[in-house]
């Protein structure tokens, strides 16, 4: 039997999946790395530390009984977009802290950028923010001169966790990223497909810092024998989102996923074309390989299992994420609550960083189980709003949506999700879709699978949700609708 080897780099993670030719995962491990909080809004990693999680997760799966490792085809990536890392090429030891993607620390940046905010959106496709790598790429420089010298004189190298890994895995002989992951820099010209000298220009990051871009499915370098004991073709890399819509294989334009994990990232395939966003999406590249780029249009939640979480660590409602489908299930409908999740602003299509949660329409007779519903009816609406104006600006009527991550794995969540969407909402077999679409990049570079069409054959789906019709549904949007542009 023969594997591909996926490393699935998470914000709070590293893990490692072999999986064999019919997609079905083989070997799993996993381990956790620290996440650091030095000020109000800054997140940070160590670099190091994701290096030698993931290193140890790759180990203890090539080791487990009955796998041969020689029998792995080829190794496919897909990490948590836009953290930043800066490392020496020389010594390979980061100048700093990985920066990770939910780090507020260089909005200032991004004010003192405004009036270059088209520029920024029309070669990009994304909003000048602080959550992609451009601006952390700039305020790490601009921490230390002598990090910034060193930077224009070749010495230093950037990446995001993809970057990094895979350095690490090559014994410091490549230097890559591929279109995805270059898409979330802000420096990455999504048209032209290369790095833009005005926007380097704008941010003050030397080229000389940059990795080569390359597709998402090609063989770009082989592992050190003195890493991993054997070499293995590396052909495979693509951010988490892009990854999981490949893996759910949301293939032709309209197609549709979301991912139901600390926060949600909701994506639609656009095909051959960069859909340019009148509705506060972003515009990104969905993947390359065979020649050809596709597009896609995105919308994030920052908060949505994080809102489970707040619920079961700060207000101490339920003992666990899980039993909150329980609570909710103890009554009837939310009893008039609505819960706004902006524990951390509002991201699309609102992007309101200064927008606060709320719990609305609490009387005396609200029991805990409705704030529970509303919790979950708020993860739902949310993505409902994502999703009407990715209509809007794609110009197509999606069937059904495709859903992964942890919180897909609640069927009263996805119940409501169906009903408010007045759609289909599918679930498929294999939840771990982001490993697998990383996976199916590192397939059909090297022939493990021949084509798209063998892939169709693998995915199955585990459950369909049909939306219910319920004169209710429109009551919990239009009550939606209003209380959440009070609270802007």
């Amino acid at each position: 039997m023969k594997y591909i080897l996926s490393l699935d780099a998470g914000t709070t993670s590293s893990r490692a999946i072999l999986f064999d030719q019919k997609g079905k995962q083989q070997s799993i491990s996993q381990h956790e790395f620290e996440q650091y909080f030095p000020k109000e809004s800054w997140v940070e990693h160590d670099a190091i530390e994701i290096w030698n999680t993931q290193l140890k997760a790759i180990r203890e799966v090539l080791s487990q009984p009955g796998i041969d490792p020689n029998a792995i085809a080829a190794l496919g990536i897909t990490n948590q977009r836009e953290t930043t890392i800066i490392w020496d090429r020389v010594t390979g030891i980061p100048v700093h802290k990985a920066i990770v993607w939910q780090d507020r620390r260089t909005a200032s940046i991004c004010e003192s950028l405004a009036t270059h905010q088209q520029t920024f959106l029309d070669k990009t496709g994304l909003v000048l923010d602080a959550y992609f790598s451009g601006t952390k790429i700039q305020w790490i420089l601009d921490s230390d001169p002598s990090l910034r010298q060193r930077a224009e004189a070749g010495e230093l190298a950037f990446g995001t966790v993809d970057s990094w890994l895979i350095w690490n895995l090559t014994g410091g002989q490549t230097h890559v990223t591929d279109v995805t992951n270059a898409s979330r820099t802000l420096l990455f010209n999504i048209h032209s497909l290369e790095w833009d000298t005005e926007l380097l220009t704008l941010l003050d990051v030397p080229k000389a810092l940059l990795p080569k871009v390359v597709s998402s499915s090609e063989v770009v370098g082989t592992t050190a024998k003195a890493i991993l004991g054997l070499e293995i073709p590396i052909s495979g890399i693509a951010g988490d989102q892009q990854a999981a819509l490949f893996g759910q294989l949301c293939l032709a334009p309209g197609d549709v996923k979301n991912t139901y994990g600390t926060g949600c990232f909701c994506i639609m395939n656009t095909g051959d074309k960069a859909v340019v966003s009148k509705n506060k999406m972003l515009t990104t590249i969905a993947w390359q390989y065979n020649g050809k780029v596709s597009y896609a249009l995105e919308g994030s939640v920052f908060v949505a299992g994080a809102l489970v979480q707040w619920l079961r660590d700060q207000l101490q409602m339920i003992p666990s994420a899980e039993a909150i489908e329980a609570l909710a299930e103890s009554v009837d409908d939310n009893g008039g609550v609505t819960v706004i999740p902006a524990l951390s602003g509002l991201g699309a299509p609102y992007w309101e960083p200064q927008a606060t949660g709320a719990i609305m329409g609490i009387t005396r007779g609200t029991k805990k189980g409705h704030i529970a519903r509303a919790a979950l009816e708020a993860i739902a609406l949310r993505t409902r709003d994502i999703i009407i104006e990715m209509q809007k600006d794609a110009g197509v009527h999606f069937d059904s949506l495709k859903v992964d991550g942890g919180a897909s794995n609640n069927n009263l969540l996805m119940q409501i999700q169906s009903d408010l969407l007045e759609k289909q909402v599918v679930r498929p077999q294999t939840t771990e879709t982001t490993a697998l679409g990383a996976a199916f990049f590192a397939g059909l570079a090297v022939g493990f699978w021949k084509n798209e069409q063998e892939l169709q054959e693998i995915w199955v789906s585990d459950r369909v949700f049909d939306p219910t019709p319920n004169p209710s549904n429109h009551k919990t949007i239009s009550l939606w609708e209003k209380r959440i542009q009070n609270s802007l």
